[in-house]
Order: structure tokens, then sequence, then C-alpha cells
């Protein structure tokens, strides 16, 4: 189980729900990990202890606004002196807001580019200057289904989403020489804390049962018909951060149920 001890892994956004399994999946394969949000760190304290305790590796916590480059590169330069290092670098953390282009707020157009597009850029530009001393390092960017397809009311998510893609074949293509691999995993519905809620307000707007609530959700998005499960895609990246993933980069992973098929 322990195919990646001794690698050190920085994930961001992961003080809940998909970067929070990201995170265990890592920790459960060897990792030490830095769990990242905008949490206070006390908050995340007992989180941290049980599952270092239940993975006998070392998981902390340290609380980021990566809306601006001091606080990524905050970040990075703690995430560094608490683990000596990063090998993994996971970019989660992601802001949306739901509008018509011409209703978007300007500011949370913003937002959007800084969180979801600037700060990965700044992440991984600080990070691989070790990772290639080392010829080693593993950097996965969180593109979402929606970075391959449009939909009415998400225009900054679309598009920052869309751009990671382009992003993470330059970072792969810079650094095939050096150890290093860069891919986009691209999770479709997936059951977190946020999209359950979103779920609930369905079912008890329209006073639904629960399986008829999340068909209703899916409908026209996931063949399947039923949520991805973080643990999942937590395990798809622990893959590609290991052995087998070496000659696996610039590639765009979707975990999907069958979306960009239909």
């Amino acid at each position: 189980m322990n195919t990646l001890k001794g690698k050190r892994a920085l994930i961001t956004g992961s003080a809940a729900g998909l970067g929070l399994a990201i995170g265990e999946a890592l920790a459960k394969a060897g990792c030490a990990v830095v769990l990242h949000g905008r949490a206070e760190p006390d908050s995340m304290a007992a989180t941290c202890a049980r599952l270092s305790e239940r993975h006998g590796t070392p998981i902390s916590y340290l609380s980021a606004d990566l809306s601006d480059l001091a606080g990524v590169t905050g970040l990075i330069e703690q995430a560094q002196s608490t683990l000596g290092g990063i090998d993994i670098l996971v970019n989660n953390a992601v802001t949306r807001h739901f509008a018509p282009v011409h209703e978007l707020p300007t500011q949370a157009w913003d937002l959007a580019l800084a969180v979801n597009l600037s700060a990965v850029f700044h992440a991984t530009r600080l990070v691989l200057p070790g990772m290639r001393d080392r010829h080693w390092g593993r950097i996965i960017n969180l593109t979402s289904i929606y970075g391959m397809r449009g939909t009415p009311n998400r225009v900054d998510y679309v598009t920052t989403k869309s751009a990671l893609l382009g992003f993470s074949r330059v970072v792969a293509l810079e650094n095939l020489d050096y150890g290093i691999t860069c891919n986009s995993v691209s999770p479709g519905s997936t059951l977190t804390p946020s999209i359950a809620a979103r779920v609930e307000a369905l079912r008890e707007r329209d006073n639904l049962e629960e399986p008829e609530a999340v068909r209703r959700f899916l409908a026209g998005k996931q063949p399947s018909g039923r949520f991805n499960q973080p643990e999942h895609v937590g395990e798809l990246i622990t893959f590609l951060c290991g052995e087998a993933g070496t000659d696996i980069t610039g590639a765009m992973l979707p975990v999907d149920g069958g979306w960009l098929a239909s």
C-alpha cells in the first residue's frame, strides 16, 4: 500500500470534499500530506490527527488565500518548510459563480481568474525548480468535465477549467527530461458536500424522493445516472503519481460516468 512512501504532497482546496479525499488517498499510499483551505487551522486539527493515525503518515493543514500572489507564495513556502520539499502538487482549489455572461459581476470574473488559473500558474512555477533538481515530480490539475464542454451560466468556471488543459500540456512538454509529469484529471458530477447540498435543495423544492432528485440533477450529464465517488478520483491520482504513471503526461483523464462519450 505504501507505493508513495517518502513522497511529499500539497493539495490545494482540500479542507473537505474532493480535495480531502485526494489527500487521504495519497496519505494511504504513504505520502506526507499538507492540506489547504480557507478555514482556520484549529478547525482542521482533529481531521489531520485522525487521518495521520489512520494512515501512519504526517498530515498537516495550512490556511491561505489563493486570490493573490502573496497568498500563493506563502502557502508554497510554508508547505515546503513543513514537508521539506514538495514532490506532488495537486491544484484543486476553485471558486465559481452562477450567472449569464452579461450579468456576471466583474469581481467574480477576476476572482475566478485569480484562484482557478493564476494560483495554479504561480504554485506550479514555484514547485518546479525543486522537482527539476530532484528529477522527480507530479503535478495534477483538476480541470472538470466543464473544461471540455460549454454550459450556460458557468462562464468563469468553464473558461478557467478549459485554460488549465492547455497549461497542463505545456508544463508536461517542458519537463519531459526531468522525471516530472503534469496531467489534468476531469471529474464529472462528484458527490461532495456542495453537490449534496444542491441535490437536497432540489429535493426539498420539488418534494422529491432522493433517487428522483439525483436522477433529475444528473439528467443530461452522466449517462451512468450516478455520482462519481471522491475516493475513486483520489485513487486515480495516486496511480498517476506512482511508477505506472511515469509515461502518462500531458493527458486529460475523465472520471465522468460516460459524460464525454455521450
